[in-house]
């Protein structure tokens, strides 16, 4: 068994550097390839208590993961959240604290996020037309997201990145335009292929797919890209533009699979510890912290020996009538 000193790893010889963690479950949007607009949440008894959460990520941390990714649901509608940032932004051995957010609450929560030790953000941004953008999330307002996006770059971030689900027939036409926000902001963006989690009946997931192939191919009408071999620690592939600081970068579980390089693993807000985002794999953290509270190392243990339950890769397919993981993206954590 390795000790707390050995960096984790699975049984293919992939090291887990990366904690996805899932503070909630809820959202102030609904964003229609995440979730269905009538939701039930998880009752308080059967999420992580901050404590708790604090924990187990701290364990993940001794056991070498050097980056955090705070996610939800939307993580900042979690009360008192900002005090899990500070203290997570207060380990020595971490070196990325990062949030995934829609930003909505950024113009309040961008700086004090800074001053806590935040490293890194990421903001989910669909559509530029706020009829569009209010189409897509259910309940968003463009012009907050907006707002958030600029406290973020005033709260003095080096580096943010906005995310773009693109569907076919909903906002592929916006392709360009945000790409040339983002050069406009001089942040990076990722493109983004829809992850087949969850039944959605809004829109039908193999007919609104398009791959980062047909997204690039249209980013390159306007601007050459270059590879580049720059790694953040997650799945985006990055390409840059001779004329601008912002990267662009390719998330693609269908078209191009990246399992071989997977470095993470989740944690839901009800801990269940998920080793893969396409297969259900996975133990119950919350067991372990509610039975023996306090009991790092027994924690640990669990933690190590998960490692095992991380399968090869996941097998996602537009092609199957059901989708193979019934969860939805706000309960696996975004």
């Amino acid at each position: 068994m390795m000790n707390a000193n050995t960096p984790l790893q699975d049984r293919f010889g992939r090291g887990v550097e990366y904690l996805r963690l899932s503070v909630t479950d809820r959202c102030d949007f609904r964003c229609v390839y995440c979730m269905s607009e009538d939701m039930t949440f998880l009752p308080r008894k059967q999420i992580l208590s901050l404590e708790q959460l604090y924990d187990i990520a701290s364990s993940f941390v001794q056991l070498g993961v050097k980056k955090i990714r705070l996610t939800g649901g939307e993580p900042l509608v979690r009360n008192n959240v900002m005090s899990l940032v500070e203290r997570l932004g207060q380990l020595e051995q971490l070196e990325q604290l990062h949030l995934t957010t829609n930003g909505a609450q950024l113009d309040k929560f961008a700086a004090p996020l800074k001053a806590a030790g935040l490293t890194g953000i990421n903001i989910s941004i669909d559509s530029l037309r706020a009829d569009r953008f209010k189409e897509l999330t259910r309940f968003g307002e463009l012009k907050k997201v907006l707002n958030g996006i600029d406290a973020a770059r005033d709260a003095g971030f080096q580096r943010l990145k906005l995310n773009a689900v693109i569907l076919k027939g909903r906002n592929d036409d916006e392709i360009l335009d945000l790409v040339d926000f983002a050069r406009d902001k001089h942040v990076d963006i990722s493109f983004i292929e829809e992850m087949p989690l969850g039944n959605i009946s809004e829109h039908d997931r193999a007919l609104s797919f398009i791959s980062s192939e047909q997204i690039r191919s249209t980013i390159e009408t306007r601007y050459g890209l270059t590879p580049t071999t720059e790694n953040t620690g997650g799945p985006s592939r990055y390409y840059r533009m001779a004329d601008s600081r912002s990267r662009i970068g390719f998330i693609s579980p269908h078209s191009h699979n990246f399992c071989h390089l997977c470095n993470r693993v989740r944690l839901t807000v009800e801990g269940r510890l998920l080793l893969c985002l396409g297969n259900e794999h996975s133990v119950s953290l919350k067991e372990i912290v509610d039975e023996h509270p306090g009991d790092h190392e027994k924690l640990r243990e669990a933690i190590i020996s998960a490692m095992d339950l991380k399968p090869e890769r996941h097998h996602f397919s537009l092609d199957d009538d059901e989708p193979q993981i019934v969860r939805f993206m706000n309960t696996t954590g975004g």
